[in-house]
C-alpha cells in the first residue's frame, strides 16, 4: 500500500513538504530521547541544567534511530516521492539540535535553504540537480506544539528557490550567498510551523526555505533534520518523480 494518498503527493510537489503523522512508533521516539536527555549533560526534571538555548548534538546511529528512519511507512513514502531505487537507507539520523525554553536568542535561527554537497573552500553548494540530497526530513523525537521551536517552513519556496539556482548550473550556489537571493525572493510565501507528536515526520522539498526559531514553551524540543541520501541527482529532462516535477514545474 502507499504511504501517501495522491491528494499529498500533490500537496507535496505544491506547498514543498508533506506532514507524514505516526511515520515511526512513539515508543522508539521515547528511547531515543531517553539516549539524547543523557547526550545533552542535562537533567530533564531540572530546568536550572538548561543553561543553553540550543545543544547540538553528534551523529546519533543507535537501534532506536535507525529503526525510525527505516520504517516500511517511510520507504514506501520516499519511493512516492523521490523513486524506488532512487534512494539510500538511512545509517542514522545525524545532527540533534535540541532547543530549551531559554531567554537568549539560539543564533542559528535565519532563514535558508539547506546546502548539500562541501566545496573547495569548506563550506556548502546546493544546485539545481539537488546533488548530495533527495529530500529534507524533519523527524520529531518529542511533542512539538507552536511554542516548542517548530521548524518554520515557506509554503511554496522550493519554486522561487529552484528558479534562482537554475543560472547556476551543475556548479551550484554557496549557501550563505543563496540564502542573501532566497531569503528576500520568498518573503510573500505563507509560513506553516512543523508541529507534531512524537513520532511524526515531516518530508519536505530540498529546496525549500526554512529556520529554526526561539524556544517559547516549556518542555525541551528534540528533533532531527538529516537529508535522505539520493543514489544519482535531478533528471530535469525527464522529470518522473514528484521531487523532479517540482522542479520542473517551476522553471517551465
Amino acid at each position: 500500500m502507499p504511504a501517501l494518498t495522491d491528494e499529498q503527493v500533490d500537496r507535496f510537489v505544491n506547498d514543498g513538504f508533506v506532514h507524514v503523522e505516526g511515520a515511526f512508533p512513539r515508543e522508539l521516539a521515547d528511547a531515543g530521547r531517553e539516549l539524547l536527555w543523557k547526550a545533552t549533560g542535562c537533567d530533564p526534571q531540572d530546568s536550572a541544567t538548561w543553561t543553553r538555548p540550543v545543544i547540538r548534538l553528534g551523529n546519533f546511529a543507535q537501534e532506536p534511530f535507525r529503526a525510525a528512519a527505516n520504517t516500511p511507512r517511510l520507504h514506501a513514502a520516499f519511493d512516492q516521492l523521490v523513486g524506488a531505487g532512487r534512494w539510500f537507507p538511512q545509517g542514522s539520523l545525524g545532527t540533534f539540535p535540541v532547543r530549551f525554553p531559554h531567554p537568549d536568542p539560539p543564533g542559528d535561527d535565519g532563514w535558508h535553504v539547506e546546502g548539500s554537497f562541501p566545496n573547495d573552500g569548506g563550506g556548502y553548494q546546493l544546485n539545481i540537480r539537488s546533488r548530495g540530497r533527495a529530500l529534507l526530513m524533519l523527524f520529531l523525537f518529542s511533542d512539538v506544539g507552536p511554542d516548542d521551536a517548530p521548524t518554520r517552513v515557506r509554503t511554496g519556496s522550493h519554486h522561487d528557490a529552484a528558479r534562482l539556482l537554475a543560472p547556476y548550473g551543475d556548479e551550484g550556489a554557496e549557501f550563505f550567498a543563496f540564502a542573501r537571493e532566497a531569503v528576500p525572493a520568498t518573503e510573500h510565501r505563507p509560513e506553516v510551523a512543523a508541529t507534531g507528536a512524537a513520532g511524526d515526520v515531516y518530508l519536505c522539498h530540498p529546496f525549500l526555505v526554512h529556520s529554526a526559531q526561539p524556544h517559547r514553551g516549556t518542555t525541551p524540543r528534540f528533533m532531527a533534520q538529516p537529508p535522505l541520501l539520493p543514489r544519482g541527482e535531478l533528471d530535469l529532462e525527464r522529470p518522473a518523480s514528484p521531487v523532479e516535477r517540482a522542479v520542473h514545474h517551476a522553471l517551465a
